[in-house]
């Protein structure tokens, strides 16, 4: 996620260069404002084809940014969804772009309506930290296949990868097309305040506010893809085993650095020893060690790791019971950490964690389960293991979330045909897929008219028999 220190002031030299590079851009597309869909076709499959071609450079600048991050987490949660989501929109463009053809009422016959899909301009992306490739990928697909002009503001806090992507995309897209913006927290703040036709920033709710009422002076729409504390609920009897490894597999990817990742976890009280035994050991069997283990992804910062350690400090200090599964951590390496006996009191209750620890929450039936989430800010995603059908529709019904996945966490945001993104505090809008054409497309309605004019009859002056024909005959 982006820093709170975003806040800072930018300069005056930071904010001219970023308005020129703006201007260029924007007259770009002015001179070019419908790009054909054979032209998106081969932006799209230009960066599908630098991607492939550079996975090893792309998963060594991740590890250096975070001090280890697994090659495989890369693999399989940046450049993979990346690469599908690329071919997704491929294979189903045309069809996107395709005026949608509309009724027209019989008061205004003969006419015919349909709603053309033109691109915004120029589009702004704010990546953040933890998935700096993909975050930065996937809503670029969907600014390219609406046919848009991009700048794109990389994390300062993954300087490496910042870079690549710089080089890298500069390779297949002139400035004036893709641009890739790297500096620190003035830059961000300059970068939020330019004119966009369109903002898309992905990061904490507390700078989300900013960006917000940054681009409001513009008033640039935003797409605010946030995060929150997203719970995992498990029922009464589905399978700790089942439900454990799911968990685990959220909540240690990218060491829980995921704004989907499970934050806490809703266990029956009469099952919480018997969950806490369960996920400890699918965690030691995805992680036999800790030190020295290529697969056990670091924290990003040291500042995000005095920040997760000082959750614990809290916690403990106020009752909660601290369950380490590794003895001691390495360096960044964190040890992943259950709590127990929680209140809403800790700081680790109240703010989004994005690190490997997991409080257990008890309680006592379902709708208390639900009442506890409901009370709380709606999360960016709900989890919920259970195999009865009546009780998931139950959950479904009477919880409001981003995004759900039922006896699974994350991979809802894989799938491309889905819209992705949060609720209230969560965020707001969506993209993915045919939705991202939409949010970074203007859906213009066209009503046609040729010869023929039937609406004559209304014309003034007032008073006809045909006028009140027509009054008789549709006002009513």
């Amino acid at each position: 996620m982006l820093a709170d220190a975003m806040y800072s002031h930018p300069t005056h030299l930071e904010t001219e260069r970023l308005q020129a590079l703006f201007e260029r851009q924007r007259s770009a597309f002015q001179a070019y404002p419908s790009p054909t869909a054979a032209d998106r076709l081969q932006w799209l499959e230009a960066l599908h084809d630098l991607l492939a071609s550079h996975q090893q450079p792309v998963i060594d600048a991740i590890s250096e940014d975070f001090g280890n991050r697994s090659a495989d987490e890369t693999r399989l949660a940046e450049i993979m969804p990346s690469l599908d989501g690329i071919r997704h929109a491929k294979r189903h463009l045309p069809r996107w772009m395709k005026p949608s053809r509309r009724r027209v009422g019989l008061a205004f016959q003969p006419a015919s309506a349909r709603v053309v899909y033109q691109p915004l301009g120029v589009v702004g992306i704010i990546v953040p930290w933890n998935y700096p490739l993909y975050l930065a990928i996937g809503p670029l697909i969907g600014a390219l296949a609406a046919g848009n002009r991009v700048m794109l503001k990389m994390s300062e806090s993954t300087p490496a990868t910042g870079q690549l992507l710089k080089d890298l995309l500069a390779q297949i897209f002139p400035e004036d097309q893709v641009a890739v913006v790297l500096g620190e927290a003035d830059v961000g703040i300059a970068f939020s305040k330019l004119p966009f036709d369109h903002l898309l920033f992905t990061g904490s709710t507390s700078v989300g506010r900013h960006v917000m009422r940054a681009a409001a002076e513009n008033l640039t729409p935003v797409t605010l893809e946030l995060g929150g504390k997203s719970p995992a609920i498990v029922s009464t009897d589905v399978p700790l085993a089942d439900a454990a490894e799911r968990i685990a597999f959220g909540k240690t990817l990218n060491a829980g650095q995921t704004c989907v990742a499970p934050d806490y976890v809703l266990v029956p009280r009469p099952r919480i020893e018997e969950f806490v035994e369960a996920y400890r050991k699918v965690v030691r069997r995805f992680y036999p060690q800790l030190a020295g283990n290529p697969d056990y992804t670091s924290i990003i910062n040291r500042r995000q790791h005095a920040r997760l350690q000082g959750y614990l400090d809290d916690a403990q200090a106020k009752g909660a019971r601290l369950l380490p599964l590794f003895e001691q951590g390495q360096d960044r390496r964190m040890p992943h950490c259950l709590l127990l006996d929680v209140t809403d009191e800790m700081q680790v209750m109240q703010d989004e964690i994005f690190g490997p620890l997991l409080p257990v929450v008890p309680y006592d039936e379902i709708g208390q389960a639900l009442a506890y989430v409901n009370a709380r800010p709606r999360p960016l995603a709900l989890y919920y293991f259970g195999y009865d059908r009546a009780e998931q529709r139950h959950v479904l019904r009477h919880t409001h979330s981003g995004g759900v996945c039922l006896n699974d966490t994350l991979l809802h945001v894989a799938q491309d045909d889905l819209p992705f993104g949060g609720v209230g505090p969560s965020g707001m809008g969506h993209y993915h897929g045919h939705d991202g054409f939409l949010t970074f497309s203007k859906a213009k309605g066209v009503f046609i008219k040729q010869r023929f004019n039937a609406a004559r009859m209304i014309y003034p002056p007032y008073g006809k028999a045909l006028q009140k024909l027509v009054y008789k005959l549709f006002v009513r």
